[in-house]
């Protein structure tokens, strides 16, 4: 079959059919008397498997050993049960950070008064962004007793409410998901 035949098939995407020949995850196929790529059932078959496996997540690398794996009956699953494994706990640690970012930008938007610029809490937070939230609080707090007046450079992290203002609440809720 031809290439677009076989991208439909397979439900790849014909460029990246050809990038997966170049690194070698797909065999260079044969080519019709005119030139034409022609595909067997075999690279249909290799190309969903491809298309699953990036769907799930796992890179070109971890594709290529699995089916290098798939490709021995002898060989054990012990070894694709260990990729899968710790690819899984790749996913969850993605998770807890996209969890603990999607709860701090929650808490930055909660804060914001929508009033005026020089008092937006998501401002300050990204102003005031740092190496941990320990620091963060630390440049807050020294910021508003140098200079009770916002300046370009604390973008008004300077305040008369002390720890109660929705900026030092939100560096302190950051600090508590052991964010840095």
């Amino acid at each position: 079959m031809k290439i677009g035949e076989a991208a439909t098939a397979s439900g790849c995407h014909l460029e990246t059919m050809r990038y997966y020949e170049r690194i070698g995850l797909l065999p260079k196929p044969q080519r019709t008397r005119s030139g034409y790529r022609s595909y067997s059932e075999d690279d249909v078959r290799r190309l969903r498997f491809i298309t699953r496996g990036r769907e799930l997540g796992f890179s070109l690398e971890e594709i290529r050993s699995l089916l290098q794996l798939s490709g021995d009956p002898r060989l054990s699953c012990e070894d694709v049960d260990h990729l899968a494994r710790t690819h899984l706990a790749g996913i969850e640690q993605r998770l807890n950070q996209l969890n603990r970012m999607a709860r701090e930008l929650r808490r930055t938007i909660a804060a914001c008064s929508n009033d005026r610029r020089k008092d937006c809490a998501i401002l300050d937070a990204l102003w005031l962004g740092g190496t941990n939230a320990q620091d963060r609080r630390a440049r807050l707090h020294s910021s508003v007793r140098a200079d009770p007046k916002p300046n370009s450079r604390d973008r008004g992290s300077s305040c008369d409410r002390g720890s109660s203002c929705a900026t030092h609440l939100l560096l302190v809720d950051r600090d508590d998901l052991g964010a840095s």
